[in-house]
This record gives structure tokens, C-alpha cells and sequence, in this order.
């Protein structure tokens, strides 16, 4: 067996002994151009894993709003039921401040259903031996970050059709403008298509980070010196979360918002202040166009 193995990589090992031979049909990384081993396996099994377990869970927490009467009571502990009311309550209302009320409602299961795979998968990281974080891996992070590219794309398209591309390009500004707003344009399409691999980059490292400055503390020190590690961790574990979250928020409300210049320009159906638009500019610096 190689060295770095956890539960799971013997788990994979005694299932498919093969997985060596059956994993380099895939041929070599697109990026790395490294040959698979049998541990390219493990990433995608423990997605697989965590994303069963979090149907369990999601159907075990629906289960509590079967009676009417108990689930307006809330529960006085902590459970399966509490803490999705807590965890996708707080993403939820995160939502509702970024693109409003009826865009949060209506987008909101693609936002919690990312909050959800983010997070659990970065805090099985902290279980040493157990499972290798897939968010550590490259592959796992830039396919979440493609999924959540071409779905705020299609929203965008399905919300504003071809005045989509005409945000892209800036207020118009007459013939004498033209090559300004192309290069605006370029420059938006560039900045468009370099989301996924910021989004993805910036899991990536921050988890493999993290997750390898814990095994190296627990592998010098068994007890005690490694928890303060963990405790550093878990914060890591809930700001990636947050971060990966509240950015698809806000691109999927820079893509939803209507193209109209009247005088609700700017705000939701609410007559709120786009939040996307103040955070989106003041990251990039650049102007944001509805």
C-alpha cells in the first residue's frame, strides 16, 4: 500500500484492486499530464460518499416537517433537522441581501446545494485518517466551479436573452464609442470566463493547505500541540465555504439583473440595492454594468 493513505484509500484498495489499470484508461491529466494512479480514485468516491450521506441527511431533516404541529416547534438540541434550519438559514438570508428576496427564493437551491458540498467537503479534512478532503483536489474544485460557470450563464441568458451580451459591453455611447465598448466587451468576456479558475484555484490551495499543515502537526505531535492546528482549520473550513458561496450569489445576480435604466436601475424587484453590484466592484475595481 503507498504512503499517504487514509480509511477510505484501503476501503478503495480492497474494493478495486485493479483500479490502478482501470483509472489510466482515462489517460493523463489535462493539466498536471500525470498518469492516474488507484488514488485518482479517491477524490471522486468520497464526493460520491459525502453526497449520498448529505441525501440522507436532507431526507432525514424533511422527514421532522411530515406533522405540521412539530415542526413549527422548534427543537430545544442540536440535530440533523436544527442544524440545516441554521446553516442554510444563515446562506439563505446571505442570498436575500446579495440579489433580493424573489431571485434568492428562486435560485437558492443551487446556492445551498454549494454551500452543503463546499462544506462537508472540507471539514471531513479534519477527521485525520478518515478521508482525504475533495476539495483539495483540483479536479473536484474547477468541476464545481464549471457547474456553477454555465448555470449563472443560462440564468443569465434565460433572464435577459441576448441583452446579456449587451451588458457585457457597457452603456452605450454612441457611434464614436464603438471601439470602447468592444474593448469593454473583451475585457468583460475575459473576466467572465477567469471566474471558475479563481473560484476553484482559491479552494484548492486554501484546503490542501490546510489539510497538510494538520497531518504534518499530528504526525510530530500526536496530542494536544495539533488542536489549536484544527481549531485554524475549522476556521479555514467555514470561510472557504462562505467565500465560494457568497460568489456565486453574486454572479449569479450580476447575470439576472434586468437590463432596464429607469428608476429602479440598480435594485431588485424590492426596490433594495443590489449588493452584488458594490462588492463585484469594489473587489475587481472596475465598473459594473446591469
Amino acid at each position: 500500500m503507498p504512503e499517504h493513505t487514509t480509511f477510505l484509500s484501503f476501503l478503495i484498495q480492497w474494493l478495486m484492486p485493479h483500479g490502478d489499470d482501470l483509472a489510466k484508461n482515462f489517460g493523463p491529466g489535462v493539466i498536471s499530464h500525470t498518469e492516474p494512479t488507484w488514488q485518482s480514485w479517491e477524490p471522486p468516491i468520497t464526493a460520491l460518499l459525502i453526497v449520498l450521506i448529505m441525501l440522507a441527511l436532507g431526507w432525514s431533516a424533511k422527514s421532522k416537517f411530515a406533522k405540521l404541529d412539530d415542526a413549527v416547534v422548534p427543537d430545544n438540541k442540536l440535530n440533523v433537522r436544527t442544524f440545516f434550519e441554521v446553516f442554510l438559514g444563515f446562506f439563505h438570508s446571505m442570498a436575500c441581501d446579495v440579489m433580493g428576496p424573489e431571485r434568492a427564493k428562486r435560485y437558492f437551491p443551487i446556492v445551498g446545494a454549494g454551500a452543503c458540498f463546499v462544506f462537508f467537503g472540507n471539514v471531513i479534512g479534519l477527521f485525520p485518517g478518515l478521508m482525504n478532503p475533495y476539495t483539495s483536489s483540483l479536479n473536484t474544485t474547477i468541476a464545481a466551479a464549471l457547474l456553477v460557470f454555465v448555470l449563472f450563464n443560462y440564468y443569465g441568458f434565460r433572464a435577459n436573452g441576448l441583452g446579456y451580451l449587451k451588458h457585457m459591453g457597457g452603456p452605450w455611447l454612441g457611434p464614436i464609442g464603438i471601439p470602447l465598448n468592444i474593448m469593454i466587451f473583451i475585457i468583460e468576456v475575459i473576466s467572465t470566463c477567469v471566474r471558475p479558475v479563481t473560484m476553484s484555484v482559491r479552494l484548492m490551495l486554501n484546503i490542501a493547505v490546510d489539510h497538510l499543515l494538520g497531518s504534518v502537526f499530528l504526525g510530530l505531535f500526536a496530542l494536544l500541540v495539533p488542536v489549536p492546528v484544527m481549531f485554524l482549520g475549522l476556521i479555514v473550513v467555514v470561510v472557504q465555504t462562505l467565500i465560494f458561496t457568497l460568489l456565486t450569489s453574486i454572479y449569479i445576480s450580476l447575470a439576472t439583473e434586468h437590463e432596464d435604466h429607469g428608476p429602479a436601475h440598480g435594485k431588485d424587484g424590492h426596490g433594495k440595492k443590489s449588493v452584488a453590484k458594490s462588492v463585484s466592484a469594489k473587489s475587481s475595481g472596475s465598473p459594473v454594468h446591469a
